[in-house]
């Protein structure tokens, strides 16, 4: 999974880039000082591998991971060539999902390059260029298209419906508001359209709005609104407190600094989590003697696609899949007991993979 930071110069998107995966990017007080995307993986925290790994004393565990690319910071006009233009534009095309951080806060030792702090023009300033730099790309393809159906009348239906993308977009909407069926999705996919991938929308604040997850803060209040008119989620995070959180060394003292600020989970898993919702993806665990491992696989992934995420050759010769699921191994202590009563099963290929499930697949090539 591949996640791509993106927000005006100066709202804390390099701190809290810097914050959630340690990668050192520049984080300065003027625009650009992120220059080419930088890109930072975060171990997925999983408190289930730390019980497997007691129970089957195995030797490590491996998370499944997420990739954040942090993506220079967008000005009015960058779909022209205004500030790193295109440049940037071209970066979030090769994400799965957008975060796209929005300053909820007032300080006037961090200058906004607009001059003023309103996260709803700031949100507009970046989809406007999303949107018109979409504009561009349909553009060409409808002037193609066009041109094409004089020999072949199939491509009626693709010519109305990118008329239709293009309604939309000068509408000043964005495609992800749109509905498809699972073909056209599909279709409209190849486009790689910047306005229809998923967005989270990190409403970065000061500490004092943390404890009541932004609820007091009208600015916050104002972004998760918007949210919901396009289904897309909030996440409430200060990028100061994640800096703050990332330089403790044990999972002990994180733990401890939350608990200080009355809060139960930091903003990088607030994060994972909603990331996870948003692209509809879940963990099924593999474990043994040598390892214990998380892999992420869409929502509705049945078995044999599932063991392909280990290796080809299960999928390819896929027999069946002994399966449990974590609370069940958890509450009868070993997979002997579990068997002992019933609740390991034998899935076949048109078993879909639930989150949390503990699988040994059997295959033979």
């Amino acid at each position: 999974m591949k996640l791509g930071i993106v927000g005006l110069p100066n709202v804390g998107k390099s701190t809290l880039f810097n914050a959630i995966t340690q990668a050192g990017a520049e984080s300065a007080n003027y625009p650009f000082c992120t220059i080419d995307p930088n890109i930072g993986v975060v171990s997925v925290p999983d408190e289930r591998l730390t019980k497997l790994k007691e129970l089957y004393n195995s030797k490590k565990i491996v998370q499944t991971a997420i990739e954040f690319c942090d993506i220079a910071g967008l000005v009015k006009g960058a779909s022209k060539g205004e500030g790193l233009g295109n440049k940037f534009l071209s970066n979030i095309r090769e994400v799965d999902a957008i975060v796209h951080v929005v300053r909820c806060f007032e300080d006037p030792n961090v200058v906004h390059v607009d001059g003023s702090v309103d996260p709803l023009r700031d949100i507009e300033t970046i989809n406007l260029e999303l949107i018109f730099s979409d504009i561009e790309i349909l553009e060409r393809r409808i002037a193609k298209t066009t041109k094409a159906l004089k020999a072949d009348k199939k491509l009626q239906g693709e010519l109305d419906l990118l008329n239709s993308l293009m309604a939309t977009l000068e509408d000043n909407k964005n495609i992800r508001t749109m509905e498809f069926d699972e073909e056209t999705e599909a279709f409209v996919k190849t486009l790689n359209l910047l306005t229809s991938k998923p967005v989270i929308y990190v409403a970065n604040v000061c500490e004092e709005d943390l404890a009541d997850d932004g609820a007091s803060n009208a600015m916050v209040q104002r972004v998760r609104e918007f949210a919901d008119t396009e289904s897309s989620d909030t996440v409430v995070v200060s990028a100061q407190i994640e800096a703050e959180i990332s330089e403790l060394e044990t999972e002990e003292e994180k733990k401890e600094f939350l608990e200080t600020l009355g809060l139960e989970q930091s903003g990088l898993d607030k994060l994972i989590k909603a990331s996870y919702h948003l692209l509809g993806l879940i963990s099924f665990l593999t474990a043994g003697e040598m390892e214990v491992r998380a892999w992420t696989i869409k929502r509705g992934t049945k078995a044999p696609q599932a063991g392909g995420k280990i290796h080809s050759d299960i999928e390819r010769g896929f027999i069946k899949a002994e399966t449990i699921s974590y609370e069940d191994l958890v509450q009868y202590g070993t997979m002997a007991a579990a068997k002992e009563k019933g609740a390991v099963r034998l899935e076949g290929k048109e078993y879909v993979v639930q989150d949390g499930d503990v699988i040994l697949f059997k295959f033979n090539v």
